[in-house]
């Protein structure tokens, strides 16, 4: 299952609110104050350590003066460009677990489990 939480997906909306808030010359106290929260709420959010559901982020647009779907509408631009992005670059090939279980597989049991002679019991070496 895809994880956004710490997906540029998810960096990009977060970097949107924080630019948002920025653009209008608030800090996160300011905006804190507005929604009814704390300034450690606002960072919080703003670095990703707490998610908003979708009426806490409408109150946030709300409290920026800001449209919901001009938000929602820029935001699904800015990630439809990456992922044209993405699919324009190749992705480096990946062995799966089953790749790497087969290659531990295919060597020799004595080679896998044998202990080099400095690693031995009373080696002077």
């Amino acid at each position: 299952m895809f994880k956004s939480l710490h997906s540029r997906h998810n960096k990009i909306y977060l970097d949107k609110l924080r630019q948002l808030r920025e653009s209008r010359q608030l800090r996160q106290a300011d905006l804190g104050k507005l929604l009814g929260r704390s300034q450690g709420w606002v960072s919080y959010v703003e670095c990703g350590e707490t998610t908003l559901d979708i009426i806490e982020l409408r109150q946030w647009l709300d409290a920026l003066d800001y449209k919901f779907l001009r938000f929602v509408r820029e935001l699904d631009a800015e990630l439809r460009e990456l992922e044209k992005l993405r699919l324009r670059i190749k992705p480096r090939e990946r062995h799966s677990r089953g790749a790497l279980q087969q290659l531990l597989q295919s060597i020799p049991r004595e080679k896998a489990t044998a202990v080099p002679a400095r690693m031995r019991k009373g080696h002077k070496g």
